[in-house]
């Protein structure tokens, strides 16, 4: 069989976010070959839910037991401050056994090889990775990956492939948001808020709109013409590559890494179920991977997104092609939550809601999840597979925590239980389209 990706690898490695357990379980469902989460401190999501020690354990097993890795970020500037503490993260993960510890600051590096040997170390994006002399300096310090700077051509990826030992990994972003400082080292956040984007605590100021004042006229407001709407000039549109996996292929990147660990799990579901299958696909042939294209496009349209650019992949974008217009995200389908439990249907304990069969007396698709967004009873709505299915579903009933029926839910995180007129799976995820 031709080798299509041209490492040592024999398919590239599909690496995804995750904020929490909850997303790490549904990216290990769909088909993440890897995911990469951070702690309670020195990840560069501080506002993500994040994981506690407890949730970090019971991630890796569950991802292990799968045959997925883990890969955690402590990649912070540190201050002095955090360097003692740090010391006791990497101790602590030490023994907890993740694939990877993802660093950007060396004195970080220092710290991880020397209070977790065991733990591959791979470079962060933000330590400004942008040449092969760079990523032959970390590899000649023990660093087993290096993550490139989104400044990089898929040219000059493949130059540093050639230039660089064999058994350095190549990692890259190839979807998700894209930051407009260089290599992600923002002080706009800081500036503004005080709240430091290279400590993990950015506020998004890149997404905020933009005016001019003048000294003497305070509260008057100029806008930055750029078209009707005013501007967007810091705002860029969602890298996404998933038509470009032949170039990417050709580059030599080992890790196809997903942007998002502040992301949901349908986000998650969509885009690494998007991304499995094209894979999959290109690695088969050509003709399947081009079959699919269509299926792909659409399903990364079912989570949240903005317009989307190629980067720099095929060189400097120029600001049309790079700028997105708006401040908002647009997204195709709902998330309703994960389904947690499924029964044979025994109704025993519910309050018939009159919805299903007169006198039925079992249930054939009753499951339970905490529901996410607001639906009722009467809908058809999606049941999403991991397995690349969607089937319709008709609800047909609804009932609370305390076995009442309900019509609706109208409170995030409520448990209910739901009767479906199709089969679902512990680990599916149900949407709707809007």
């Amino acid at each position: 069989m031709e080798k299509r990706w041209k490492t040592n690898r024999a398919k590239p490695e599909l690496l995804i976010p995750a904020k929490d357990l909850e997303v790490l379980r549904t990216a290990v469902n769909f088909g993440a070959d890897a995911v990469y989460i951070g702690g309670e401190a020195f990840s560069l999501r501080a506002k993500a839910r994040n994981f506690s020690p407890e949730d970090m354990r019971a991630g890796i097993e569950y991802a292990h037991s799968r045959g997925v890795h883990v890969h955690v970020a402590a990649n912070i500037f540190a201050h002095n401050q955090d360097l003692d503490r740090a010391a006791a993260y990497f101790e602590e993960l030490a023994e907890m056994k993740p694939d990877a510890v993802l660093v950007a600051d060396p004195g970080m590096f220092s710290l991880a090889r020397q209070f977790c040997p065991e733990i591959p170390i791979h470079i962060s994006t933000q330590a400004n990775n942008t040449n092969y002399g760079t990523f032959r300096f970390w590899h000649e310090l023990g660093a087993a990956r290096v993550v490139c700077a989104r400044e990089l051509s898929l040219k000059e990826i493949a130059q540093i492939r050639e230039r660089t030992p064999a058994d350095l990994e190549i990692e890259a972003f190839i979807h998700g948001a894209m930051c407009i400082s260089y290599s992600g080292r923002c002080l706009l956040s800081a500036w503004f808020t005080g709240r430091d984007a290279n400590r993990g605590a950015c506020t998004h100021p890149c997404r905020w709109k933009y005016a001019v004042a003048e000294e003497t006229r305070p509260g008057e407001y100029f806008p930055v013409e750029e078209n009707e709407r005013g501007t967007y000039i810091f705002n860029s549109r969602d890298l996404c590559m998933i038509e470009h996996l032949p170039e990417l292929a050709r580059a030599g990147i080992d890790s196809l890494k997903i942007e998002g660990r502040m992301k949901t799990a349908l986000y998650v579901a969509s885009i690494t179920r998007a991304y499995r299958r094209a894979i999959d696909d290109y690695l088969e042939s050509d003709e399947k991977y081009a079959a699919g294209m269509d299926w792909y496009r659409q399903e990364i349209r079912k989570c949240t997104y903005r317009d989307f650019t190629t980067g720099f992949y095929f060189g400097r974008p120029d600001t049309q092609s790079m700028v997105y217009t708006d401040n908002t995200y647009a997204s195709d389908a709902v998330f309703l939550g994960i389904i947690e439990e499924t029964a044979p249907g025994a109704a025993e304990g519910l309050q018939q809601s009159g919805a299903g069969p007169a006198g039925q007396e079992s249930l054939p698709g009753l499951v339970t999840i905490h529901q996410k967004n607001k639906f009722s009873v009467g809908e058809t709505i999606e049941i999403m597979c991991p397995d690349g299915r969607d089937l319709p579903a008709h609800v047909l009933g609804m009932w609370n925590a305390d076995g009442e029926a309900v019509q609706s839910a109208p409170h995030p995180g409520e448990l209910i239980r739901l009767q479906l007129d199709a089969q679902a799976a512990p680990g599916d995820l149900l949407r709707v389209s809007r």
